[in-house]
């Protein structure tokens, strides 16, 4: 596949959520003990400091918290998508994801907009979890 903008690099700690957006699904760390789920993923809960923890799949609904539209080309890649949006998502779960709302024109954005996961393939190995709108 030709794609040309920046993708992520994949570590220990984040295999798990990049292998789960291959599979169409939004992982995150969970926390045994106290169920804390939280991204990014690390070696203790932040909120008790557990270590005891496992990966789940999450139900991929949240609601837009904040977003930016760049107009500016900063990497030649999103040439084509000029302008474009990058949003943080409050998922359902607690955590925040940083992303792009598929979809939708960029002036339809609005804060607390319900919006449910999509997954974009970028490489055979790498898929992008991206957010689309929806209706509740």
């Amino acid at each position: 596949m030709d794609y040309t903008k920046p993708l992520p690099a994949i570590d220990n700690w984040n295999r798990p959520f990049w292998e789960g957006a291959r599979e169409n699904k939004l992982t995150m760390q969970a926390c045994e003990p106290c169920g804390h789920v939280f991204f990014p993923p690390g070696p203790v809960c932040p909120k008790c400091l557990s270590d005891k923890l496992n990966w789940r799949e999450l139900s991929g609904r949240g609601k837009v918290k904040s977003w930016v539209v760049f107009h500016q080309l900063y990497y030649k890649g999103f040439a084509d998508e000029l302008p474009y949006n990058v949003t943080l998502v409050e998922l359902e779960e607690g955590p925040h994801l940083m992303t792009n709302i598929v979809g939708i024109a960029n002036e339809d954005i609005r804060s607390e907009m319900p919006v449910e996961v999509v997954f974009e393939r970028a490489t055979d190995e790498i898929t992008i979890p991206k957010f689309k709108a929806v209706s509740r």
